[in-house]
């Protein structure tokens, strides 16, 4: 006690030294604390304003669908209509990203004859709440083909699913557990919610800070206790075997595009890998209508648009 005593109040000048250097550890663990919260609020909270469309005017024909996501309200996606029993191509946007991006790859999709949906994730466009990289979005993805398959003009049990960074993690987590996704494609995906923020942390500049990464991480492990025993996807697409997956990655992001190669290289057959020189947000007209024939063709070649008479 009379340490203590000494350090609250110091009367000597080794006690004030020792003091003084607990103050300023303690400022400064509080100070880091601080800046990785901030900077962690903002990668599972990002900025975004969602875009309104009237779908009575919208070209395809769209049908808004609801489904269903335990604990969270109801929610509601674009369905496009294509060959009548055909298989369904879920696009799944990337972070930062919404729905409203990819309707020319919907578009490019649906003239090709594919049902095709598309939703919000956690976090962007019109769904509320935070990201959580991954974690709960592959609930939703799996809801939304719930939901989907139970409709009498799509075939229920084959899916195919194209998502980027984000929506390229969702497709693969659920494609090792769900038999309906006969079909998808990553492109720029990350192996684990948590390498995505530190390439956060490493983007925005903070990262010379110490500590600033590994304590945005251990917010971020906090803030998804629950989904504490969880490997990163490469560790279970064992399961995928069989399934057609075709791999993208692109030389703007050079930290995602070397997850997606770990993954592409623990993958199981049947796969492909190919590389741009941008990412897909990032394309203009030409760039972009390339990619998307790609797109198309992989989808056709690996996942017809056979009509499926159901019972």
């Amino acid at each position: 006690m009379a340490v203590l005593s000494e350090l609250r109040y110091p009367t000597t000048r080794p006690a004030k030294v020792v003091s003084a250097l607990l103050a300023i550890i303690l400022f400064g663990f509080v100070s880091v604390a601080t800046v990785a919260g901030f900077l962690l609020y903002q990668i599972v909270k990002p900025t975004h304003s969602a875009s309104s469309y009237d779908l009575n005017v919208m070209m395809g024909r769209p049908v808004p669908v609801s489904f269903s996501i335990p604990g969270q309200p109801g929610r509601e996606g674009w369905f496009f209509p294509g060959l009548r029993g055909a298989p369904t191509i879920v696009a799944c946007h990337g972070y930062l990203s919404q729905r409203a991006d990819v309707l020319t790859l919907v578009s490019a999709l649906q003239d090709h004859q594919f049902n095709v949906f598309v939703f919000d994730f956690l976090g962007h466009g019109t769904s509320p709440s935070i990201t959580t990289l991954g974690y709960r979005e592959t609930v939703e993805l799996e809801s939304a083909i719930q939901a989907l398959s139970t409709r009498d003009d799509v075939n229920p049990k084959r899916f195919g699913v194209w998502g980027v960074n984000l929506g390229g993690f969702v497709a693969l987590e659920l494609a090792a557990s769900d038999p309906r996704v006969a079909a998808l494609v990553a492109d720029n995906a990350w192996d684990d919610p948590r390498d995505m923020v530190q390439i956060e942390v490493k983007r925005s500049g903070l990262a010379v800070i110490p500590f600033v990464g590994r304590f945005s991480d251990w917010g971020f492990r906090l803030m998804n206790y629950r989904y504490r025993s969880q490997q990163p996807v490469s560790l279970h697409l064992a399961k995928t075997q069989g399934i057609p997956k075709l791999f993208i990655q692109s030389d703007d992001r050079p930290q995602l595009a070397a997850e997606t190669l770990q993954i592409f290289t623990r993958a199981p057959q049947p796969k492909q890998l190919v590389r741009d020189r941008l990412s897909y947000s990032e394309m203009i007209e030409d760039d972009r209508h390339a990619y998307e024939n790609r797109i198309v063709s992989f989808f056709l070649q690996n996942l017809p648009p056979v009509s499926r008479t159901n019972p």
